[in-house]
C-alpha cells in the first residue's frame, strides 16, 4: 500500500487536533490589555501545544516522504500515534483551567512522552515493514534528538513535583530542540530526489 492515505488521514486528524484546541482558548471578559492579560496562560498553554502538533506534522510529514510501502503494522503504528497527540486538547485544556497546577502539568507530560514513543514506534515499524534497505533507517542516523527529549520529558515530569512551571519549562525545552524541521530527513529525501 502507499503512502498517501495514511499521510491525508493523519493530516486531517492533526488538524482536526489544532481545531478542537482553539476553540478551547477562553475569552477575555474584558475589553482591556489588562483583561489579556488574564489570558496569558491560556495563550501560552496553547502555544506549546500548537508548536509540538506543528513538530509532529512536520517531522511525520518528511518520514513518510521516506516511506515507500506501508503494512497493517504501520497503519496501527501510526493509529496509535494519533491517539497521544488527539489527547493534548484535552490534558492543554486541564493545565489551563487549573493554572498550570501539578496533577495536570504531570499528566500533560505523560501525554507529551508518549506521543514519542508512538512516534518512535511508528519509525520502528516503517523500518521494519522496508527491511534493512529502509531509507528511513539510511536517514535517521543515530537520532540523538529522539532519544534525548524521552530523558527530558523524564525529568520535566520529576520537576513537577517540585514546582509545576519547572515541567513546563523542560516541556518547552524540548519544543524548541525541535522546532526546527529535522533536516536529516529533508536531506536525505533532496539528495535521493537528485539521484533519481
Amino acid at each position: 500500500m502507499g503512502t498517501g492515505r495514511l499521510e491525508a488521514f493523519s493530516d486531517g486528524v492533526l488538524a482536526i487536533i489544532i481545531t478542537i484546541m482553539v476553540l478551547e482558548l477562553h475569552v477575555p471578559e474584558g475589553e482591556g490589555w489588562d483583561a489579556l492579560g488574564d489570558s496569558t496562560t491560556s495563550l501560552v498553554t496553547y502555544l506549546l501545544s500548537f508548536v509540538y502538533i506543528g513538530i509532529y506534522w512536520s517531522n511525520h510529514h518528511h518520514m513518510i516522504q521516506l516511506t515507500e510501502r506501508v503494512s497493517g503494522t504501520v497503519l496501527w503504528a501510526n493509529l496509535h500515534l494519533l491517539f497521544w497527540l488527539s489527547l493534548y486538547p484535552f490534558t492543554t485544556s486541564w493545565m489551563d483551567d487549573t493554572d498550570v497546577a501539578r496533577v495536570p502539568v504531570l499528566l500533560y507530560g505523560i501525554n507529551l512522552l508518549a506521543a514519542a514513543i508512538a512516534y518512535f514506534v511508528l519509525q520502528l515499524a516503517i523500518m521494519q515493514a522496508e527491511g534493512p534497505d529502509s531509507r528511513l533507517r539510511a536517514a535517521l542516523g543515530t537520532d540523538v534528538k529522539g532519544k534525548i527529549s524521552p530523558a527530558i520529558y523524564l525529568t520535566g515530569i520529576a520537576l513537577t513535583f517540585v514546582t509545576p512551571w519547572l515541567g513546563v519549562a523542560l516541556y518547552a525545552v524540548v519544543a524548541v530542540m525541535w522546532l526546527v524541521p529535522d533536516r536529516r530527513l529533508e536531506r536525505f529525501a533532496a539528495e535521493h530526489a537528485d539521484a533519481d
